[in-house]
């Protein structure tokens, strides 16, 4: 057991996530070794001023455009768009991980009614012509079917039976994207871009004990630091309490976790066992803290568990993009602002690619923190950088107060 300071603590899953220093990833190989060390990254597809998942990256990775994403996904096929924490993007070496996954979806499938044939006539068409969408596949009407890409849901709907069937196939693994038009997503059969050495790769995990387990320590990597107690850092993970903690049991008897005590925190957090030289480092002073100041993405990696931070930072943060207008503390899509080790804040900025236009629409300080020149100099720079990876070249305030940040 490795007992730590809340300060240690910070330091510790700050340079875990590449976040304090220099940085550590770069340029699109940058970001696919940040993509490896997380396991996944999530995606949603608001863009507000760039989407989650490439916002995550362009936090660590240095140069980080997002063409550099697009193409790890569908140029390069090092990534792969599906399930994992919600809808996710991870590594394509990751797929054999996921075959009881896969099972379970054809197995749902085969409870629809008419879904099989719908299937037939799906890949029949993309074995003739090639990638479609929902609106291109040529099959008309309505299926009463639901997703299995989230396990908990029990409900179900009639949906378009283009979309549906594409989606099945997608979840079962016969199909992925292709790519991406914004937010409509275009199929085609995975065994056209996956490696076929890779599609025929036998199951990792033994069980679905086993295949918990290491998703487990897949969140635990790629948080940095995490308890044994409900989080949404395991959502999209199939497990009941009694199975979390029989899973963290065996993973610390075979020394895959080590258990650390955090002052003034009740749990004990865990930390991958690979991870402890960092951690020492971080105990004898040894590491590069020159501070950044970075916006973070509202579902960042280091933002899965918001109880965690509020209890190892003191900061709390709600993602209000569904929150009513009129009960919204903050706005719509604002980011937290991460200077050096201490969250100092959160941002609201809105990108007008049509425009080329940034606006900076408001910034909200934590108490305490004070207002320097040097510190608006830091801001200044971070927003640039933000609207340049935007596209866009004009930035304006929709406040007066708020001029000196550009």
């Amino acid at each position: 057991m490795i007992r730590l300071t809340k300060a240690q603590a910070r330091c510790f899953l700050l340079c875990k996530q590449g976040l304090l220093g220099k940085y550590r990833f770069v340029s699109k190989d940058g970001a696919y070794a940040y993509v490896r060390q997380a396991g996944c990254i999530q995606y949603d597809p608001v863009d507000v001023c760039g989407r989650n998942a490439e916002l995550t990256l362009q936090s660590r990775v240095r140069g980080f455009t997002r063409q550099m994403l697009s193409d790890l996904l569908y140029r390069d096929r090092l990534l792969i768009d599906y399930a994992d924490k919600e809808l996710a993007i991870w590594p394509r070496d990751d797929w054999p991980y996921f075959a009881s996954y896969r099972e379970k979806s054809k197995a749902h499938g085969l409870t629809f009614e008419g879904m099989p044939e719908l299937e037939k006539r799906a890949l029949a068409h993309i074995r003739e012509h090639g990638p479609v969408s929902g609106d291109t596949l040529p099959i008309d009407g309505k299926v009463f079917w639901h997703s299995s890409m989230h396990w908990s849901g029990n409900w179900d709907k009639t949906s378009p039976a283009a979309r549906s069937v594409l989606e099945q196939l997608y979840t079962d693994g016969v199909l992925i994207i292709h790519h991406k038009t914004g937010s409509r997503k275009v199929y085609d059969l995975a065994s056209r871009h996956l490696p076929a050495e890779l599609l025929a790769a036998a199951n990792p995990c033994r069980d679905d004990d086993d295949f918990c387990r290491w998703r487990i320590l897949r969140r635990i990597g790629g948080t940095g630091m995490l308890w044994n107690r409900r989080s949404d850092a395991w959502l999209g993970i199939e497990m009941s309490t009694e199975q979390r903690e029989q899973a963290f049991r065996v993973l610390e008897a075979e020394g895959r976790i080590t258990r650390t005590e955090v002052d003034n925190i009740r749990h004990p957090l865990y930390i991958l066992t690979e991870d402890v030289p960092l951690m020492e480092n971080i105990l004898s002073d040894n590491v590069d803290t020159t501070p950044r100041l970075e916006f973070l993405a509202p579902l960042d990696p280091l933002l899965w568990d918001r109880k965690l931070i509020e209890a190892v930072w003191n900061f709390r943060y709600s993602w209000e993009i569904y929150t009513p207008a009129e009960k919204r503390k903050f706005g719509y899509y604002v980011l937290p602002m991460l200077y050096g080790q201490a969250f100092i804040g959160r941002i609201e900025a809105v990108a007008e690619r049509k425009t080329q236009t940034m606006t900076l629409s408001h910034v909200w300080f934590e108490p305490g923190v004070r207002q320097t020149s040097r510190l608006s100099t830091r801001i200044a720079s971070a927003v640039r950088r933000l609207a340049k990876f935007n596209d866009c070249g004009r930035i304006v305030c929709d406040a007066e107060s708020l001029i000196d940040f550009l």
